[in-house]
């Protein structure tokens, strides 16, 4: 029972396509090393799209709930990748820790063998995705990596939501950014809101005293989820700014 109620906290995917982007996109099919077969979508840039983000999405639907979040990208000129891991949306299997890494790799696989340079490859990763685009800057290359709304690890954040379960102490799913920073020689831009209603400012703040030169910390705002809706400019001037200051 405890192993079913961590993976119920941490995985709440929905199989569900709600909603289909409104701009132009591809319908991507790609699998994992182990054979698992994966779902995404792929939006093609303007002024710059030889530059890719890789988007690693939060732990709860699938892609077809970050819509805005595309539009907001694409506003940029860049190309955007997103996709489901294992058990969202239309990709198959049951998501484990160790799975979302392998899918992680899939995504940065298929941008290399469209044509993408590994230095024009950003990882995005918000929230659970930060925690998987981590691990994944750490076993291939790439050009940068942004983490939004981002814990320092999942123990962290289940003890400050469950202060009455030793949850350190039980815990299997890790996904330690904080851990893995150190070992990450790529520019990273650490994005939170003070205003965050799930994840603390304080996991940003110790995400960016372990991180890397060259790094920024961007402060946005909003609750958890409300990030575009609280001030869309100043999140994209952000995310701009970083390209702009550390992506050639």
């Amino acid at each position: 029972m405890i192993r079913w109620f961590e993976h119920r906290q941490v995985y709440a995917p929905s199989c569900a396509i709600e909603f289909t982007p409104t701009q132009e996109y591809e319908d991507v099919s790609f699998k994992a090393s182990d054979g698992t077969n994966l779902h995404g979508w792929f939006f093609p840039g303007s002024t710059r799209r030889e530059l890719v983000l890789l988007v690693f999405h939060g732990n709860g639907g699938n892609i077809c709930h970050r819509l805005s979040f595309y539009d907001a990208w694409l506003e940029l000129g860049v190309s955007v990748f997103t996709f489901d891991y294992r058990g969202y949306g239309q990709s198959e299997g049951t998501p484990s820790e160790a799975g979302t890494y392998l899918d992680g790799q899939a995504a940065h696989a298929w941008l290399r063998h469209r044509g993408f340079a590994v230095e024009n490859v950003i990882l995005l990763g918000k929230s659970l995705g930060g925690g998987i685009a981590s691990e994944v800057a750490l076993r291939e290359k790439v050009g940068g990596l942004i983490l939004q709304n981002t814990f320092s690890s999942v123990p962290d954040v289940g003890s400050e939501l469950f202060p009455f379960l030793p949850v350190r102490l039980m815990g299997s799913i890790r996904y330690e950014t904080v851990k893995k920073l150190p070992r990450i020689h790529v520019p990273v831009l650490v994005m939170h809101s003070r205003g965050d209603d799930f994840i603390r400012f304080s996991h940003a703040e110790r995400n960016f005293a372990t991180a890397n030169e060259p790094k920024m910390l961007w402060e946005i705002y909003g609750n958890h989820n409300g990030t575009l809706e609280a001030d869309r400019t100043h999140y994209l001037e952000g995310v701009e700014t970083f390209l702009n200051r550390h992506v050639k």
